[in-house]
């Protein structure tokens, strides 16, 4: 496949000014993706009951990107995907009902494919903490039957995986005031990296809690699709509906995906470079801007792994944008 496409990553839990709270980055992936196309993973658009998705994005889980930009996967273009959705034991039966609805009310409304749903046979046991340097992070005690219960959904039919975990109620902060960390979306970022690479097809996972009550106080504008739900189900929805699925790049399919090669340029949070997706992407001698007014908790910039002079800082995504519209890369899905 010959085009050019962007990616953009706003990494889970650590803390990023734009993209660490609930769908807050999605308008200015929007405003890239109206220039080129924009492989995003999950955290930059999903918001709760809504999605920040546009038709001129790839919606592709954290795992998937790093092995796409390694050369280990390619991006098969997909529509209208069969999602599966898989439920913790240990969610609550009224809250388990509440998502039933949601899910009923997504196919009502929009049509969704839903191939089946499957709940696990064990609780999957999920912890959550935040670590000395304020990074989100957790566990999962009982991965196996999280597996065990997709196996069961793909073998039915289904392209993507929407899972749903249930999760004790997160200590009070400053979330929902549009500031600290996603206390969740460490753990969150695992049971999706888990899943993807296990089954190899696209998974995104939402949490659920004991307390579905919606807040009648104000909060943060940047956090506010999370204080009016008591289900963040829908936003994986309208992002696996159309997620491209995955392929070996061993796969006589390759010749119609994206690759690394169609990369045009990486853009990241200004302190977040010490991931393997922009060392890879160096390697590979594509172009990774870092965006110094979306800062993190991280503080790994191109002169902690000795890069200062290969990733290009840039002061606002903006001036990203002025590259790519100077460039002339657009194109379409």
């Amino acid at each position: 496949m010959d085009k050019k496409v962007s990616l953009m990553i706003v990494p889970t839990g650590i803390g990023a000014s734009i993209g660490g709270y609930a769908g807050d980055a999605s308008q200015t992936a929007q405003k890239i993706s109206a220039n080129i196309p924009l492989i995003v993973n999950p955290n930059i658009v999903n918001a709760a009951v809504f999605s920040g998705i546009t038709d001129n994005m790839f919606y592709v889980e954290g795992w998937a990107i790093e092995q796409f930009v390694k050369g280990s996967l390619g991006l098969l273009p997909s529509k209208n995907n069969k999602i599966g959705v898989i439920f913790d034991r240990a969610v609550p039966p009224n809250v388990l009902n509440i998502h039933i609805n949601t899910i009923n009310a997504l196919k009502t409304v929009y049509g969704f494919d839903v191939s089946g749903i499957e709940i696990t046979r064990e609780p999957a046991g999920i912890e959550f903490f935040t670590t000395e340097n304020g990074i989100s992070q957790g566990a999962v005690k009982n991965t196996q039957t999280l597996l065990e219960a997709g196996k069961k959904l793909i073998a039915n039919g289904a392209d993507g995986l929407a899972v749903v975990c249930f999760f004790e109620e997160p200590p009070e902060d400053d979330y929902e005031n549009g500031e600290g960390i996603d206390v969740v979306g460490g753990v969150e970022a695992i049971i999706s990296h888990y899943l993807t690479k296990e089954l190899l097809c696209p998974c995104v996972h939402a949490p659920a809690f004991a307390d579905v009550s919606i807040t009648s106080e104000t909060v943060s504008p940047k956090v506010s699709a999370e204080y009016i739900t008591p289900t963040f189900l829908p936003c994986l929805f309208f992002g696996l509906k159309n997620a491209p699925l995955l392929i070996n790049c061993n796969d006589d399919r390759i010749d119609n995906c994206l690759t690394y090669k169609n990369l045009h340029s990486v853009v990241i949070p200004h302190n977040s470079a010490g991931s393997s997706i922009v060392l890879d992407a160096l390697e590979k001698n594509i172009l990774v801007y870092a965006i110094k007014e979306n800062s993190t908790v991280l503080n790994v910039n191109g002169y902690s792994i000795d890069k200062q002079n290969d990733i290009i800082e840039l002061d606002n995504y903006n001036d990203y944008i002025n590259i790519i519209k100077s460039e002339s890369v657009y194109g379409t899905v």
